[in-house]
């Protein structure tokens, strides 16, 4: 499936760290930045997630909703986020169901690093799925964008 700018974003019902489910229902009325990564604890998804995490209220400010997604358990990604001190949720996509419906898998089903922005209605404004995954996406760039859904 190739999710496009424009398109409704398909729904989730994922395990989320601080117990419970987080579904895409639970986050609409406000813009989501949803974060696809590969793996917990290695060097490039750990940078990108601090400085994320830095600059939280920077989406906050926007009104905005960051929500990264992993294909590691919830067990996991609550050693990581306790490791980081994560201020936002880190969901278990662990079947990697979620991260097939918004094509944010490789061509060996390895997670490409990915990054949509949904307006208050769950449709996609922004999306950003890496080759290599070596890089991701500023935070600056993604408050570029949810300014522009302000307006």
């Amino acid at each position: 499936m190739s999710l496009s700018v424009g398109d409704h974003a398909p729904d989730f019902h994922l395990p989320s760290t601080g117990g419970g489910y987080a579904s895409l229902n639970d986050y609409l009325g406000k813009p989501l930045v949803l974060v696809f990564y590969p793996g917990d604890d290695t060097p490039v998804c750990t940078k990108q997630l601090n400085s994320y995490n830095d600059d939280l209220s920077q989406f906050e400010a926007l009104n905005a909703q960051v929500v990264a997604v992993s294909a590691q358990s919830v067990e996991s990604h609550e050693k990581f986020a306790g490791k980081h001190g994560f201020k936002f949720p880190l969901l278990a996509d662990t079947d990697k169901s979620v991260a097939a419906a918004y094509g944010t898998l490789g061509p060996l089903g390895f997670p490409r690093r990915s990054v949509f922005i949904l307006d208050a209605d769950g449709v996609v404004r922004y999306a950003h799925r890496a080759i290599a995954g070596l890089t991701f996406r500023p935070v600056g760039e993604l408050i570029d964008v949810l300014l522009g859904l302000s307006h």
